[in-house]
């Protein structure tokens, strides 16, 4: 097979379309026929060697998320079979013609999504779910923010929050991408970021005073002492990013009278039964919404596995909507 492998450390140069041998599933295993995969931050940071992948993801073949068709299943594989539409995350390995997952991490692709939608699914929802609703405790009624909200994971927190009758406050330095978000995925509050990080007055004022109880954190660095300020009283600031660093001068003072839980998570770094228990739960509460129209992947751009060079150069230099997927063509 094909495979995306990265050559040094570097930017999107270091990655070269070269021969990889094919993957054979292993007991409880399928190997899937990658059609699409989607882009993550997490890539170009291993592409530099600031994020190994885990012991059991391919050293040298990033990608985190994918979307295809089985090709084999391994002995005792029970839940799909050879053609399935299926996609879903990986630690590493989806920036290929073929990878390998436990059935149990696998999910069916709703009916109506197109493979390049699928790809858009898997990494960024399960994310902002994850972190709002089972770490942040989200339910209906109560006020969120989101920083990036037009990032992948942003687009994916704002429809969610939104389908869960929160009020959706989400931060962007394009206010461009701030009016999409209204229109298109029912951003309640958009606050454009041209100066700074200066954005907690804007958001007491959209929430009449009460501030955010959960906050989508994809910025830390020097936004955390304006979403400490932002937060309510008992929020729940869940870091899922570092787009404006990994160091943050804060004032200890206001999280203790404010009462605050401040919780960083990731996904690839888990136990295997850990993503099994989260990918499970996802596919049962969160993929029918995608049937129902409740949900939709935010699809930026579409470029082929020989042009990755120029979708990681426009991830890189901050243009995109959504998210940018490869596809083999």
């Amino acid at each position: 097979m094909r495979a995306l492998r990265i050559e040094g450390e570097g930017g999107p140069e270091v990655l070269k379309l070269k021969d990889a041998g094919d993957p054979t599933p292993g007991p409880g295993e399928v190997a899937i026929r990658v059609r699409t995969a989607g882009l993550n931050r997490a890539d170009l940071l291993q592409m530099m060697g600031l994020y190994p992948p885990p012991a059991d993801a391919p050293p040298d073949i990033p990608g985190l998320e994918y979307a295809g068709e089985v090709a084999a299943v391994g002995p005792r594989a029970r839940r799909f079979k050879p053609g399935d539409r299926v996609m879903g995350l990986v630690g590493g390995g989806a920036f290929a013609e073929q990878v390998v997952a436990h059935e149990r991490e696998v999910m069916a692709i709703p009916a109506g999504l197109s493979f390049t939608q699928a790809a858009a699914v898997p990494e960024a929802f399960i994310t902002a779910w994850d972190a709002m609703v089972l770490q942040g405790g989200l339910s209906g009624a109560q006020h969120v923010l989101i920083h990036a909200v037009a990032s992948g994971v942003g687009t994916a927190g704002c429809q969610i929050a939104a389908a869960l009758g929160a009020n959706v406050v989400g931060t962007s330095r394009s206010a461009d991408k701030l009016e999409r978000c209204r229109r298109d995925l029912k951003l309640h509050h958009g606050i454009a970021l041209s100066s700074g990080p200066s954005f907690a007055d804007a958001v007491m004022k959209a929430t009449g005073g009460h501030g955010a109880d959960v906050v989508l954190d994809l910025a830390g660095g020097e936004y955390m002492p304006e979403t400490i300020e932002a937060a309510a009283h008992r929020g729940r600031i869940v870091l899922v990013g570092l787009l404006a660093g990994p160091m943050a001068e804060v004032s200890l003072g206001r999280v203790l009278q404010k009462r605050l839980r401040i919780q960083g998570t990731t996904l690839r770094s888990r136990p295997l039964e850990e993503k099994i228990a989260v990918a499970q739960r996802f596919e049962r509460e969160v993929l029918p919404l995608f049937e129902r129209g409740a949900l939709k992947p935010v699809v930026d751009a579409v470029h082929p596995f020989t042009g990755s060079t120029a979708a990681f150069e426009r991830m890189q230099g901050n243009q995109s909507f959504g998210k940018i997927v490869l596809e083999w063509r």
